[in-house]
Formats: C-alpha cells, sequence, structure tokens
C-alpha cells in the first residue's frame, strides 16, 4: 500500500512538472542554471575556509613583517563569489514567481473550462463548499508546490552534490560518518513521510466537507428561514423574499 502511495506520488509530481515545463522551458532552464551556480558558489565560500586558515592567516602569525596584500586579493575574490551566489539566488527567486503564477493562472483558466463543459448532475451530487474548495485550498497547495516546494528540491540537490565534493576534497572518513547518518535521516524522514501523507489527505477532504457545509447551510440560512416561513402560506413568499 505504501508502494503504491508513493508510486502514485512520484506520478503525479512529474505530471505537475511536465505541465510547468511545458509553457516555461527557457525560464525553468535558467532557473536551475542560477540554483547550480549560487550553490557552487556557495561550496567555493566553504572551501575558502580551510584555506584562509592554512594558506594566508598561519603564514602572517609566523611572519616577522606580514604582507596582507595576498590575505586581501583572497578575500576579494571570495567576495565576488558570495556577489554571485547572492545574485543567483535572487535571479532563480525572481523568475520562479513569474513561473509559478503564470502556471497557476493557466491551470485556474483550464480547470474552470473543465468545470463549465461538466453536466448539472455533477453540481447536484457534490456540495458547492466542496467544489469552491478545490479552487481555493487545494489550488493553493499547487501554488506552493510550483514556488516552493520544486525551487527548493532542485536548490538542495545542487547543495548537496556541491556539499559532497567539497566533503571529500577536505576530509574522507568524516565523509563517510556523514553519509551514514544521511542515510539514517533519510530512512527516518521516509517513514514519517509516509504516515502524514494519509493524514494529509484527510485534511484536504475535510477542508472540502467544512466548505461544504458553509456553504450550503450558513451562508444559506436566509434562504432556508424565507422558505421555512412560506411553507404552507404560498402568498407569503413574496413578502418573505421582500423583508430579507
Amino acid at each position: 500500500m505504501k508502494e503504491k502511495r508513493k508510486a502514485a506520488s512520484m506520478y503525479v509530481l512529474k505530471r505537475l512538472l511536465a505541465y510547468m515545463v511545458k509553457n516555461y522551458k527557457f525560464s525553468f532552464l535558467v532557473v536551475v542554471v542560477c540554483i547550480v551556480i549560487g550553490a557552487f558558489a556557495t561550496m567555493q565560500g566553504m572551501l575558502f575556509v580551510q584555506s584562509l586558515v592554512d594558506d594566508y592567516i598561519v603564514p602572517l602569525l609566523n611572519s616577522e613583517n606580514p604582507d596582507f596584500t595576498p590575505l586581501a586579493q583572497a578575500l576579494s575574490g571570495i567576495v565576488v563569489f558570495y556577489i554571485i551566489g547572492i545574485a543567483a539566488s535572487y535571479a532563480y527567486n525572481r523568475i520562479m514567481v513569474n513561473v509559478s503564477q503564470g502556471t497557476m493562472k493557466k491551470f485556474r483558466d483550464e480547470l474552470f473550462a473543465n468545470m463549465e463543459s461538466l453536466p448539472i448532475k455533477y453540481f447536484d451530487t457534490h456540495a458547492h463548499g466542496d467544489i469552491m474548495s478545490v479552487y481555493t485550498n487545494d489550488v493553493d497547495t499547487l501554488r506552493q508546490l510550483f514556488s516552493q516546494s520544486i525551487p527548493q528540491i532542485i536548490n538542495s540537490a545542487a547543495t548537496l552534490v556541491a556539499t559532497f565534493i567539497s566533503m571529500i576534497v577536505l576530509n574522507i572518513p568524516l565523509t563517510i560518518v556523514t553519509l551514514v547518518m544521511a542515510l539514517v535521516m533519510l530512512r527516518v524522514t521516509t517513514v514519517f513521510s509516509g504516515l502524514s501523507g494519509k493524514y494529509f489527505q484527510k485534511q484536504q477532504r475535510d477542508l472540502g466537507n467544512v466548505d461544504g457545509f458553509i456553504e450550503e447551510m450558513m451562508d444559506g440560512q436566509k434562504v432556508v428561514k424565507v422558505f421555512c416561513h412560506c411553507k404552507g402560506e404560498p402568498g407569503r413568499l413574496s413578502d418573505g423574499a421582500h423583508r430579507r
């Protein structure tokens, strides 16, 4: 059962990703490039810490006439890397705003067009609030996926690769220990994600039921009162409607 849910989740994720890339291929490619640039700029900063101590600070401490010019040049170089990383992060976040909002607009338009083609029977057998929940809660969840989750997955993958390379360069035994602990954390996260997935589905279903109840019972109280007052008194229908 868990394997089926996992396969279904991956299938949905692939469909949504393909839907977004189909309309914004170039923009999405630029986002991926900017994320990779930002990740490797961060890696340069991590690697520079060791070089800063071993190649610049220690020689300066042991020198009678220290020359700070090489240190200043190295710091200037790392500042350039950080500026590039910041610019890349800003660029991909800014582009993802346009991509996610444009994708959601197209998604809503297609959803509305499809709903217009549905038969009357569908609206008679589904609560109006449940239908509204598709446009609000469910679509908002997709918005978070497009604007935050997908870029975060790509950013995490690029950062993971860059960090792994830097760890190998710095210390191999500590890299092995870190990988073992990362596998343990991944296993725990996978288990808890599987347990929380069914509750998230129940949450979305309950939200639809609540919206349906509010739309049908709470917002329609005035209409219910009018028809209750007019029950058995056909002549008072217009008066009740007028008082409303």
